[in-house]
């Protein structure tokens, strides 16, 4: 945060605090993060409603018709912080703003709004975040009203190598215009690298602002420019990590498995940062050395050449290890070595690949990494070029394995590092060998990604059903550590699956602990290995129907956390079969029985 001290648009603060309580104001933000700022903002802001006392930038009472709503739908976090991050530009600009999560949004409000900045992102198979699914699906229906008055714009958030890139962003602007809304400017699609595109989203709404509505509305105040100040920066968040020192990190799986699972610890100390039993820990991984080396190898380059990245100069191999992403390959890769490498078999293969069905491409995209095409399609690569047509790097997103209530300024993270034998070589995932590469001499960048979306219950007597396969048993430790903290009296019943009970029973030893303490009432186990006949999860939730019928009808919360895409999407079937056998219901009424629970907060999912 600057030294400097913000001052209102007349030039001078006196006339809303002297410089001392500015001085105190701006100290007491100066190490919050966004989330954090904008519940002091409201709560403020409620303060001075009930006293009419202080005018608070979050609220300026601007002339009607000036409001700009900005309305998330967000999964993992990032359309969120985009959403924050606009909200805090217009507010320091003296508009009213409001900031709203899809999920609290009644979708009846959507025909009194005037000017709507609405960010969302998209999942798997273009689908929508869960939050953003009952909006969602108000809109592109027939109960959806004419928004003749309503001026907007969307930003899409994606990734390019899914098929259906920003579907949602680009459904809800196809439908919003269609209902007779005006665009104030195209919609923006995003991809994994989104930062210059929430730059440019932000400056086309505080453009316009400042040409549209900046004349019926009071000048910023110097709170508000304090408050901006400091969700702008001076707060550790994606893209400003902070390095935490690495603790332990130590397999939690035993020699018998060909699995790799690691329990990470990392201090926080004197860092500022807080979390929730549900939140994410965000990794930005650097990539292994030896990949890097060979990769030069292949594309026949000289790793000490210069070249720019991120806004830096730097060699490639530093831009390699630091600033690139290695592994994960996208499919524009593909099509650039297509177009420009010499011709052999493979560039041919690719190319009837490119020219055929996409999602045959895409699958094939899935099943390589990025040095394997580099070799497969030699070209004469020079070093800017070649970082140029690589994708920059991502943070990887873990939940949470522990509570601050327990473990005080640390956390704890529960990875299985990616390993695949190709070709005669291993290959491995960036983020969990660079994790399984830790030792307690390292370092890492890390940040919070809140999860409001994953959360246990208000009420601590209120019952609990956490179902994990796999590493999605780790932010279940969190709520036993929380609940033990709390001294909850509701009950909890866990379902995990693995392999095999001997060697990938993760943390046993505390999950029989709180067994035993009563703290766990419940515990059932599929370790689909361990018998002739596979058994999973879904199989234990179809056995145990009755109960878990009997356990949501008073009032339990459901969680699932692991693979979104085979293991989530099977609990989810049995749950409805449950409920469809168990409460003589057909399959529509136990979809709307599912549907309902997700609105009201008690089915909630963290997957990947």
């Amino acid at each position: 945060m600057s030294n400097e001290q913000p001052t209102s648009a007349n030039g001078n603060f006196q006339g809303v605090l002297n410089a001392e309580q500015l001085n105190r104001v701006t100290s007491a933000v100066s190490d919050l993060q966004p989330s954090q700022l904008l519940w002091v903002s409201g709560y403020l802001a409620g303060i001075s409603q009930q006293s009419q006392g202080l005018a608070m930038a979050a609220a300026p009472s601007a002339a009607p018709g000036a409001s700009i709503t900005v309305l998330y739908g967000s999964q993992t976090g990032n359309a969120r912080g985009v959403a924050e991050r606009l909200h805090a530009a217009l507010t320091a600009k003296g508009a009213t703003a409001k900031l709203v999560d899809m999920e609290d949004y009644n979708p009846r409000h959507l025909k009194n709004e005037t000017h709507l900045a609405l960010v969302v992102s998209t999942q798997g198979e273009g689908e929508a975040p869960d939050s953003a699914r009952a909006l969602h699906e108000f809109v592109l229906g027939k109960k959806a009203p004419k928004l003749a008055d309503l001026k907007f714009s969307v930003m899409g958030l994606g990734d390019s190598s899914y098929e259906f890139y920003c579907q949602t962003g680009k459904e809800f602007d196809n439908r919003l215009a269609e209902l007779g809304a005006e665009r104030i400017a195209d919609r923006i699609d995003a991809d994994i690298d989104y930062q210059g595109e929430t730059e440019q989203w932000s400056e086309q709404w505080q453009n316009y602002y400042g040409e549209h509505l900046a004349s019926a509305a009071p000048a910023p105040t110097a709170l508000a420019t304090a408050v901006a100040s400091a969700s702008g920066g001076g707060h550790w968040d994606k893209f400003n990590p902070y390095t935490a020192d690495v603790i332990d990190c130590f397999p939690i799986t035993g020699e018998g498995t060909t699995k790799n699972i690691l329990h990470l610890e990392l201090s926080l100390e004197d860092s500022g940062l807080s979390y929730l039993p549900g939140d994410a820990l965000g990794v930005w991984p650097l990539n292994d050395e030896s990949l890097v080396d060979e990769l030069l190898a292949v594309c026949k380059l000289d790793g000490s050449a210069e070249v720019q990245s991120a806004k830096e100069t730097k060699s490639l191999r530093d831009a390699l290890i630091n600033d690139r992403e290695l592994t994960l390959l996208h499919p524009k890769l593909v099509e650039y070595l297509v177009e420009t490498s010499s011709e052999n078999d493979n560039r041919l293969n690719w190319k009837s690949l490119i020219e055929g069905e996409r999602s045959d491409f895409l699958a094939a995209i899935y099943n390589r990494q990025v040095i394997e095409v580099l070799a497969e399609m030699p070209h004469d690569w020079q070093p800017q070029e070649l970082l140029d047509q690589l994708r920059p790097v991502t943070p990887r997103l873990y939940s949470i394995a522990s509570s601050q209530s327990a473990v005080d300024e640390e956390v704890h993270v529960t990875v299985r590092e990616v390993v695949e034998e190709r070709q005669g070589q291993e290959r491995y995932g960036a983020a969990s060998h660079y994790i399984a590469g830790l030792n307690d001499d390292a370092k890492a960048r890390i940040f919070i990604e809140p999860n409001r979306h994953f959360r246990l219950p208000e009420n601590t007597q209120t019952p609990i059903i956490m179902v994990g396969a796999g590493t999605g048993v780790a932010p279940f430790r969190s709520f036993m550590q929380e609940r033990d903290a709390q001294g909850a009296e509701g009950d909890s019943w866990l379902f995990f699956g693995n392999s095999n009970a001997r060697y990938e029973f993760l943390y046993q030893t505390e999950w029989q602990t709180w067994k035993k303490s009563g703290l766990l009432s419940r515990i059932d186990l599929a370790f689909s290995r361990d018998q002739a006949e596979r058994i999973y999860v879904q199989d234990r939730i179809r056995q145990r129907g009755d109960e878990i019928l009997a356990w949501l009808e008073r009032g339990a919360h459901f969680y699932v956390c692991g693979d979104k895409d085979a293991m989530a999407k099977a609990v989810e079937q049995a749950l409805l079969d449950v409920i469809a056998e168990h409460n003589d219901q057909g399959f529509e009424l136990a979809q709307d029985y599912v549907d309902n629970l997700q609105r009201e907060g008690r089915y909630q999912k963290d997957v990947y």
